[in-house]
């Protein structure tokens, strides 16, 4: 099988068994939602964490930025040694890593201890995760595909949510007087699992001419994004010292030498590990500028209504986590409807999505400014279950939009360049969404700071419908 992008053949060699079963399906989805519950399960249990282990809160935010940052460095390269040694080997490796460093998480004697075993965590995720979506485009097609991406969006919006919940729920039973390290160990039965499930059922895929893994260009993408992450979510717990704003400005330059390190090998005929000439897809390049403002604002989102629940309006994990059952469970049953949706009216639900998550914004600074500090349940379910199915008319419909063009050959590249975008959008939303808001707090009070961050948010969403309309009409 040959496919072409940007004039360049690209082919892809499927293992012995290529169709992905629906059993094959549920075990990738099974990993894909693993990482994504990890970068928010944390939120609600870093108050337990802070009291048991003495953190203050500089290392607590280590504990999530630690994480996000090596998870977000690393995708793109582990969906280039995917595409070189096989998704599946390399899926296993990555699951059974993950397992592992949860375990050192759950065990850490110490907040340094934690942190360290965090970043180590995010970067068996990066080894995992693009291999979900390389092994979906490449042992699906058709129908079948569609529907694969429209459950795996699903699966990726449900556990972003339901991370936050279950993470209030772990913190709050205690078992055995495990406290908050239930969070981490709760991941080591389910990758046990996920192993015996993925040896029987999940087919090797693998690019039919392996390419070299591009190390200046792996190097400079590292340090790009940590210059770019490490001071935005750093910076506001340590006061902003010299080095964040020297790594801030240090960003713009790496980027750029990144990106012509790449196109001078993309045009030498070499392959670098981001080709530019991926970025000719067009629906893939106005797909990822659309998972930033949508990535950010969730993000953002998620990490300020877990502070201001607990702190300003005084609710447990339990009910903090719950709050935002409403807008977990409509976002589920909504992307079930997606694809038949997306097959009727084609990419304008998008714009819809971005209308109703709008909407379901403005519910919940409502019920904020009446109600506060009574916030819950009741008083944000009309605001989260608009948002929420704001959220999967969008995110979902995006993911395919990226990759519908993406050859075989490609799909471990094409997934981990999307996995990037996403993941450092995510880490830039706790950064900016969560600094804006702990900075207001002082000087407005939390339910203003609260209000205002609403708003900002807000912004993003309108600007995420307005790129709705560039997307193509019909997708692949």
């Amino acid at each position: 099988m040959t496919e072409t992008v940007a004039s360049r053949p690209v082919r892809s060699r499927p293992g012995p068994s290529a169709a992905l079963s629906g059993a094959g399906l549920f075990t990738v989805l099974l990993a894909a939602a693993l990482p994504l519950v990890d970068f928010f399960i944390v939120n609600v249990a870093l108050p337990t964490i802070g009291r048991d282990l003495h953190a203050g809160e500089s290392v607590l935010e280590l504990v999530v930025a630690g994480y996000g940052v090596a998870y977000a460095v690393l995708l793109v390269l582990g969906g280039r040694l995917g595409d070189l040694f096989g998704r599946r080997r390399f899926f296993l490796g990555g699951m059974a890593a993950f397992g592992l460093t949860s375990l050192a998480c759950g065990l850490a004697p110490d907040a340094w201890s934690l942190v360290a075993a965090r970043v180590a965590q995010g970067a068996a995720s990066a080894a995992m995760l693009p291999q979900v979506l390389a092994t979906i485009q490449a042992a699906t097609s058709g129908a079948r595909r569609a529907k694969a991406m429209g459950l795996y969006g699903a699966t990726a919006g449900l556990s972003m949510v339901a991370g936050q919940i279950l993470g209030g729920l772990l913190v709050a039973a205690d078992l055995w007087g495990t406290g908050w390290r239930l969070v981490f160990l709760v991941n080591v039965p389910v990758v046990l699992l996920g192993l015996v499930l993925a040896a029987r059922t999940v087919p090797e895929t693998r690019s039919q001419a392996p390419e070299p893994v591009d190390g200046p260009g792996t190097v400079l993408l590292a340090v790009a994004l940590l210059a770019l992450l490490a001071p935005l979510t750093e910076g506001r717990a340590a006061g902003w010292p010299l080095w964040t704003w020297l790594s801030l400005a240090a960003f713009p330059l790496a980027a750029g030498a990144f990106y012509a390190v790449e196109r001078r090998a993309d045009r030498r005929g070499r392959t670098p590990l981001v080709p530019p000439s991926l970025f000719e897809l067009v629906s893939l390049r106005r797909g990822l500028v659309m998972i930033l403002p949508f990535s950010i604002g969730f993000s953002g989102f998620m990490f300020v209504v877990a502070v201001a629940l607990q702190r300003g309006a005084g609710l447990g994990p339990v009910p903090a986590g719950l709050a935002l059952a409403p807008l977990a469970v409509v976002f589920f049953f909504t992307s079930l409807a997606g694809p038949r949706l997306v097959a009727r009216y084609g990419t304008r639900v998008v714009g819809a999505g971005a209308v109703l998550q709008g909407i379901g914004l403005g519910l919940i600074g409502l019920a904020a400014w009446r109600s506060w500090p009574d916030l819950g349940v009741v008083s944000l379910l009309p605001g989260g279950a608009v948002a929420g199915a704001g959220q999967a008319l969008q995110l979902p419909v995006i993911y395919r939009v990226v990759l519908s063009e993406v050859p075989a050959g490609r799909a471990g590249v094409g997934s981990g360049v999307m996995s990037t975008t996403q993941q450092a959008s995510l880490a830039l939303g706790v950064a900016t969404l969560g600094t804006l808001f702990l900075s207001l707090t002082p000087h407005l009070g939390m339910r203003d700071a609260l209000l205002v961050t609403l708003g900002v948010q807000g912004v993003g969403v309108v600007v995420t419908g307005v790129l709705s309309l560039r997307l193509p009409r019909l997708v692949g």
